[in-house]
């Protein structure tokens, strides 16, 4: 692979086995504005330059999808990763901007992060996957990654883009119907917030019960990122796209996944009977075991989900 030596650093090559398939596993170090960012670059041993993925991963989730905030790890992304080199397909996941590996330069602090910045990231990782020579470049985002990933489809002309388990509303009503449950006092105070920060108004006082999501260092990554609407951005994309949800999401309904094929009928529509958000299948109804499975990396992503991702690529190659 012939690339700047400004633009990456290769920390190690090694060998991975996955079911027989030898994988090419690099482990890349990418500097990109006010941060670096880490990643792995999954190839298949026996391929020359295949089609190659690019996965971003759902909110603070590194790039095997696990996040400190659970315990346990459930591997759902470093799954796909294996499944799509198995099956001659290239794969680069990455941990975002202050997970896992990849930190933010010197100076920076989280009052600093925009949600544009993710986007900038994901371009980079997707310009030195073509100044590495692929050709047929995909798009893959889970849940948040989702959007990020279709701003991106915007920019740049990838053979396709896959939308996994994500929104078709804005994420300032994803949040107020995720906290409609709560008592009306908190509720109040929620809705509140979230309409002062999408009009672009910080909120410097938050109760305790709200630090984890509106704390005020926070904000202005909320702000950002409360301004994209999916449904709009979908419906601009010129390329091929897949629309994959699960029927047993609990983050995310299958009321998000039809507004975004309504807002791009092109797109290809499936809904995977009995998956959860982390893409595992879970019994209907059992929301114990589907939370459990956010915690078990011994249990395999569907393989419903990937047969359709695999399908999708392949059509094009």
């Amino acid at each position: 692979m012939k690339t700047p030596a400004s633009f990456l650093v290769f920390l190690c090559c090694f060998l991975v086995v996955a079911q027989g398939q030898k994988i090419d596993s690099s482990e890349i170090n990418i500097a990109v504005k006010k941060a670096t960012i880490d990643g792995t670059l999954y190839t298949p041993v026996s391929e020359q330059k295949p089609p190659i993925v690019l996965i971003i991963g759902s909110g603070p989730t590194d790039r095997n999808g696990n996040s400190l905030a659970l315990p346990g790890k459930n591997n759902c992304l470093l799954q796909l990763a294996e499944v799509l080199a198995q099956n001659g397909i290239a794969s680069l996941r990455y941990d975002k901007r202050m997970i896992g590996k990849s930190r933010l330069a010197p100076g920076m602090r989280e009052d600093s992060l925009v949600f544009s910045d993710m986007i900038d990231d994901a371009a980079q990782l997707y310009h030195f996957l073509e100044t590495s020579g692929y050709k047929q470049i995909y798009i893959a985002g889970h849940s948040e990654g989702s959007l990020i990933g279709m701003a991106l489809a915007q920019r740049v002309n990838p053979a396709g883009y896959i939308s996994i388990a994500g929104t078709g509303r804005k994420a300032g009503d994803i949040l107020k119907e995720q906290l409609a449950t709560q008592p009306e006092d908190l509720k109040k105070e929620s809705y509140t917030t979230i309409d002062s920060l999408e009009s672009g108004y910080f909120v410097r006082k938050v109760s305790p019960s709200f630090l984890s999501i509106f704390r005020p260092s926070i904000q202005p990554y909320m702000m950002s990122w409360f301004s994209y609407d999916p449904a709009k951005i979908i419906s601009s994309l010129k390329c091929r796209t897949l629309i994959l949800q699960g029927s047993n999401d609990l983050q995310v309904s299958e009321k998000d996944a039809t507004i975004l094929k309504q807002a791009n009928p092109k797109a290809k529509l499936v809904i995977i009977k009995r998956m959860n958000h982390v893409m595992k299948e879970v019994e209907p109804g059992n929301i114990d075991a589907n939370k459990k499975a956010y915690s078990d990396p011994g249990l395999m992503i569907m393989s419903g989900l990937t047969t359709e991702i695999i399908n999708f690529i392949k059509a094009k190659n």
